[in-house]
């Protein structure tokens, strides 16, 4: 089975376009979605679950398809998966030709280079952070001393978690980043 996708991201716009094309393509089922591709999709979900080996997915556009390289790629494995193909009309990708297979190739090398190069530049901006004196994340709960406190105080073996949570008015989870921070070889000792 072909299986038509048409969105739009909002309730104010129209698929017609979109469904008038799926159909000249060979769409025999339409599924149409007017939602933001950042939100919920639930019926491009509901179509991906539906899918069996042989079908095909049809879109008009990839935009109107996935919010990012990495999405579409997640999506396109998840037809894969599935024994089915995948064809867009306007960027003449398709999954069930060997040009198209070396295609969604090419855009998993763009996509992990893209990865790469945000890592790259979320580290460079930490340490730019941290060269002006600045500590990447939110700021700490607890002082220096009062970690330390804490922390001595638990390894007495006198105090559970959700004690020292309530003694010094933080959660549970600050109790135990505080002693891990301790307690682990490869954290940074407290100052």
């Amino acid at each position: 089975m072909i299986y038509g996708y048409a969105r739009v991201s909002t309730v104010h716009q129209d698929t017609h376009l979109q469904i008038d094309a799926l159909t000249r393509a060979g769409a025999t089922f339409i599924v149409e979605e007017k939602t933001s591709s950042v939100g919920a999709r639930r019926e491009l979900n509901r179509l991906l679950s539906r899918l069996h080996r042989g079908d095909c997915v049809l879109v008009y556009k990839l935009d109107r398809f996935a919010r990012s390289l990495i999405d579409l790629l997640k999506i396109i494995d998840r037809i894969e998966s599935a024994g089915a193909t995948f064809r867009s009309i306007t960027e003449s990708i398709d999954t069930s030709t060997p040009a198209g297979r070396m295609m969604m190739q090419m855009l998993g090398a763009f996509a992990e280079f893209e990865r790469g190069i945000i890592r790259e530049r979320s580290i460079a901006g930490q340490q730019a952070a941290r060269d002006r004196g600045h500590l990447p994340g939110r700021p700490r709960t607890l002082t220096f001393d009062q970690e330390r406190e804490l922390v001595a105080l638990y390894q007495s073996g006198a105090h559970t978690f959700k004690g020292l949570a309530t003694r010094y008015g933080v959660s549970i989870s600050v109790v135990k980043r505080s002693v891990y921070r301790v307690t682990k070889p490869c954290s940074s000792s407290l100052k």
